[in-house]
């Protein structure tokens, strides 16, 4: 099987001194994602929780929400023309009873912000695919000074990251502070798909008393699957996107953004906030 980091040989410059030493970089492999025997999609990814990766991203498709959905989840074997695995493609049976959708080159199960169509249909796709509706009652509250130690937590746990620097990391907390699960990758998608996929795998969605953190940008893509898992606050240490608010607002999810220590803006669902008087 892949894995996590591999060593290469670099040349350093450090203050014009040159020398020769082992590096450790963050692994890089293709997964193709197979739904009943059927291509369904290649992402990059770092190697590992693969199966959680695969059923993540098919929730965040639309194309399951209970465990109960899936039958089996396996790696394809002999994947090349040796007869080696690789451990690169995984195959996701379904349930008898569970739909499968009509799979194509253009995937037809929701539009993400790089297939080129507008951003209303984009969110009119998400609202209508999702099976986990935001709906936290009574409703998630956190303090801007919870959310604020949640990025120190986040870092402290990025074990892979402290050696090659190179990775993204996604994280489930609950409201009260307390880190549920995390997951990293070379592609912050990723890092919330495997955890979206270790909680159905659990039975844990929708995961509608839970806040999630990512490293990097909150993108439309991601601000989508905090939808579809059910998640009612999504908080990223950069940037959102102008449709990723646009979809917070549509859907009721508290996004958070540009969180660094005390300080963060927040673009929707500030009732979940509790802000202070004056604001």
């Amino acid at each position: 099987m892949g894995r996590v980091t591999e060593r290469r040989r670099v040349i350093r410059v450090r203050d014009g001194v040159v020398s020769t030493r082992p590096d450790t970089l963050v692994a890089e492999e293709p997964l193709e994602i197979r739904l009943n025997g059927k291509a369904l999609a290649i992402t990059m990814r770092t190697p590992g929780d693969d199966f959680a990766l695969a059923t993540g991203f098919l929730v965040s498709e639309g194309v399951i929400g209970a465990a109960s959905d899936v039958r089996s989840v396996v790696y394809c074997a002999g994947a090349t023309a040796d007869g080696v695995n690789t451990y690169n493609v995984v195959d996701v049976r379904l349930a008898d009873g569970v739909e499968v959708p009509d799979i194509t080159l253009e995937r037809n199960v929701y539009t993400t912000s790089s297939c080129g169509l507008c951003g209303k249909a984009s969110l009119d796709a998400v609202r209508t695919t999702t099976r986990f509706p935001i709906a936290d009652t009574p409703p998630v509250r956190v303090t801007p000074e919870l959310l604020a130690g949640l990025p120190d937590r986040l870092r402290a746990a990025q074990r892979v990251f402290d050696r090659t620097g190179g990775l993204h990391a996604a994280a489930l907390f609950s409201e009260a502070g307390e880190l549920i699960d995390i997951r990293e990758d070379v592609s912050r998608h990723n890092a919330v798909d495997k955890l979206v996929g270790r909680a159905h795998r659990d039975g844990r969605l929708p995961l509608s008393r839970e806040v999630l953190l990512v490293s990097g940008r909150a993108s439309f893509e991601l601000a989508q699957k905090a939808v579809m898992a059910g998640i009612p606050v999504l908080a990223a240490v950069s940037a959102p996107s102008s449709l990723a608010v646009d979809l917070a607002v549509e859907t009721g999810l508290t996004l958070v953004g540009f969180l660094r220590g005390p300080n963060m803006n927040v673009y929707a669902g500030d009732a979940r906030i509790a802000l202070h008087s004056g604001v």
